[in-house]
């Protein structure tokens, strides 16, 4: 199989563009219900393996211990806006730890959110590993290592321990052998997992359906899924994809971006999981994919679809604010055919 066209971006009447990628829909047991244009083909979770990430971190018991809320839960699996709201959450997780910003090694970005990036630089402040997106992801790592008495120093590391358990988890959630999965470094610094879009709506099915776990995994990934959609603010931020797609879909999915063009998401309700891969990591073409996947498996109501109109079909507009053309999705489920 080879990927297919998914979106098209118009101008006037003209397809000046278009994106291709692959959807895998999966159930918990394994059932491929979907597979459009290559869901065998691996490509790197990045920041969609963050709620697998902080399993560790809430069934040890660490969450707990340090009695971190849901809402610093959520953290653990965002791609923040380095917003204030995520900001002072990332302090407020290392002060209970006993920490400080200097133990975060995720490196430093300006904020993703504009107005936020301005009032950083309208401050005189250099960006801190406190903006960083993946500070919270770091902050839940440190929790876990210091729970368990492991070295905070190199975390990020391959052969720490943290590390060999975040690939452990993953492994599992994807019901792929250690070995099977392929590792890089991921933007923040630590392993990141590749594994075939297949495996990827796997293992959200997985967490969508914790009816096969152990009684503390299950209370783990309930947790952790109940605290992205209970706090999608803190999983993305102010105008992100995730973060308006979970507050407008009451309590229906948990839904996480990766880089490059990767998405992901749950539907407890249904036992199932979406994976999307975008060929050239565009994310503009993302939301329209997504929602309309959405939409064509009945997920979304009438009204759930009006108040996500705006990210699904998306107006191209010019420097004058003139809408020239738009974002669209062109596929069809029911053209699915199976993984091979």
């Amino acid at each position: 199989m080879s990927s297919d066209v998914l979106v098209h971006v118009t101008r006037g009447d003209m397809v000046e563009c278009v994106h291709r990628g692959s959807i895998a829909v999966v159930d918990s047991t394994g059932k491929l219900l979907y597979g459009l244009g290559e869901p065998g083909m691996y490509s790197y979770l990045r920041s969609s393996a963050k709620p697998i990430q902080a399993v560790p971190a809430v069934e040890s018991g660490a969450a707990d211990h340090f009695d971190l809320t849901d809402k610093e839960l959520a953290l653990f699996c965002a791609s923040h806006n380095g917003e204030e709201k995520h900001t002072s959450a990332v302090m407020g997780i290392l002060k209970k730890l006993g920490l400080d910003e200097s133990d975060l090694d995720c490196g430093a970005h300006m904020p993703m959110y504009p107005p936020a990036s301005k009032a950083l630089i309208q401050s005189k402040e250099k960006a801190t590993s406190r903006h960083c997106n993946c500070s919270g992801k770091h902050a839940g790592m440190l929790a876990y290592a210091l729970y368990r008495g492991y070295q905070k120093e190199g975390y990020v590391k391959q052969e720490h321990p943290v590390q060999k358990t975040a690939l452990k988890e993953i492994a599992y959630f994807a019901d792929m052998p250690e070995e099977a999965v392929a590792t890089g470094v991921d933007g923040c610094g630590v392993v990141v997992f590749g594994m075939p879009i297949y495996n990827m709506a796997l293992s959200y099915a997985r967490l969508a359906d914790t009816e096969q776990f152990t009684k503390e995994k299950t209370h783990a990934v309930n947790r952790i899924t109940g605290a992205m959609m209970n706090y999608p603010e803190m999983v993305a931020g102010t105008k992100r994809l995730c973060s308006e797609l979970m507050a407008k879909t009451n309590n229906k999915l948990f839904a996480k971006s990766g880089a490059e063009g990767v998405y992901t998401v749950g539907i407890p309700a249904r036992k199932m999981g979406i994976a999307v891969k975008i060929d050239d990591g565009a994310n503009r073409g993302i939301g329209p994919v997504v929602i309309e996947v959405l939409k064509q498996l009945e997920i979304l109501d009438a009204e759930e679809l009006e108040n996500l109109q705006d990210l699904h079909w998306v107006s191209q507009k010019n420097h004058r604010k003139d809408v020239v053309g738009e974002v669209k999705p062109v596929f069809k489920l029911d053209t699915m055919g199976g993984l091979k």
